[in-house]
């Protein structure tokens, strides 16, 4: 039996959510909920132990910056491997286990170790894992196939907190067990890939050298990594939104009750990122031009900047604009990934996977640094005017495309 055809034949007939789709899916549900369980519980357990904001601030950022090298690394190894599923099982197991390690952990160095080790085989595993994806459904499903993903990872972020909340009622606020209890969803994500997710053979591939590989990406790509970059440097993290909307609410309503609403309206952010990761990819597996959705995603975050360059007190209102973000970034991600995958053929997936990481991680950084600095040195205005500069810039760019 051909593959490629039980493929199409799939698809045609609109069975895209096939095996592999799904393994990938509950293996993101998994890996998320394991490590959103440490995540909410980690600043508790670090001034437990007698280490302040420095430490947090150090152990995330050596983190991802170690993730976000680690990905372009593994992009280019990825497409000169044979078999790419041992890299991907051996990344989640590595993060389940050292992620579990902070119940050992007695210094915050310790916890920077293990939280390195984590997010390294997270880094590792990415590309990897989405060229494992791509290569298992047609083109014309990229968008519902990278969707889902996105979708079911985003529910293991909302399950983690709330997991760990329960687990730290019933333990008694034992951090170290709760650590321990991670270890239960985090190896569920390592059976759920190494049981459900095929990997379907492609053609040989040249054996290149890293820069090589990169002048080799196509012009089509480098100008859609351009206006990734663009919009990302504008893109701050959406953790900012619960600082800016305790603000906004603390002088009529107190901080604590502020505080607590804030969270409440980023867990309204990620049920709408969960489901516009999904819906958004749906819709561009039936237009004509994918791109359009992209942009239009790009577009809408430039008006979630303009709401929140207005500073509005109303709770009404904030409610909409964290509706906004989640949607925005929820359709960014699952349409990078399908646009990136649609651009380049398999043979470059893990390439063009590992560099799109690269760029995301590099304005990640720039834009939450410069998006906090005018806030702070100038005012929230000249913060969000600057994001929606660059979102309508990097919207611009997508929509002129051209493949």
């Amino acid at each position: 039996m051909n593959p490629e055809k039980t493929s199409a034949e799939q698809a045609s007939s609109g069975h895209w959510l096939n095996r592999t789709v799904l393994g990938v899916g509950l293996t993101s549900l998994f890996s998320d909920w394991s490590h959103e369980i440490a995540t909410a519980v980690l600043p508790a357990f670090l001034a437990a132990i007698g280490a302040g904001p420095a430490w947090l601030g150090a152990i995330e950022g050596i983190s991802d910056g170690l993730s976000s090298f680690s990905k372009l690394a593994a992009g280019y190894y990825t497409d000169r491997l044979k078999h790419r599923k041992p890299l991907v099982v051996i990344g989640y197991a590595a993060t389940a286990v050292a992620t579990a390690s902070f119940g050992l952990a007695t210094h915050a160095i310790h916890v920077l170790c293990g939280r390195a080790a984590a997010w390294f085989g997270r880094g590792v595993r990415s590309p990897a894992k989405k060229a494992l994806l791509a290569a298992d459904v047609l083109p014309s499903a990229y968008g519902r196939a990278f969707g889902f993903e996105r979708l079911m990872d985003t529910v293991g972020a909302i399950a983690g907190p709330l997991t760990a909340l329960w687990l730290l009622r019933i333990t008694n606020h034992a951090y170290r067990t709760v650590f321990f209890w991670t270890l239960l969803p985090g190896l569920a994500a390592v059976v759920c890939f190494w049981l459900l997710v095929r990997e379907r053979l492609i053609g040989a591939r040249k054996q290149v050298s890293f820069l090589t590989g990169l002048r080799a990406l196509p012009d089509s790509f480098r100008r859609f990594l351009l206006g990734v970059g663009i919009f990302g440097a504008g893109d701050f993290s959406h953790t900012l939104l619960i600082l800016y909307a305790t603000r906004m609410l603390a002088p009529e309503h107190g901080m604590a009750w502020a505080a607590s609403v804030a969270v409440g309206l980023y867990t309204l952010h990620n049920v709408f990122y969960a489901g516009s990761a999904y819906v958004s990819g749906w819709i561009s597996d039936h237009v004509p031009h994918r791109k359009a959705i992209l942009a239009g995603g790009y577009a809408l975050g430039g008006v979630t900047a303009i709401f929140l360059m207005a500073a509005p007190h109303s709770l009404w209102l904030l409610g909409a604009i964290f509706v906004l973000a989640g949607v925005y970034v929820g359709t960014e991600e699952a349409l990078e990934d399908s646009l990136a995958a649609e651009l380049l053929p398999k043979e470059q997936h893990g390439m063009a996977f590992g560099t799109l990481a690269a760029v995301n991680a590099a304005g990640d950084f720039l834009s939450s640094m410069i998006v906090g600095l005018l806030w702070s040195e100038v005012s929230v205005r000249a913060a969000f005017s600057f994001s929606a500069v660059l979102f309508f810039a990097g919207a611009i760019l997508i929509a002129r495309l051209r493949k």
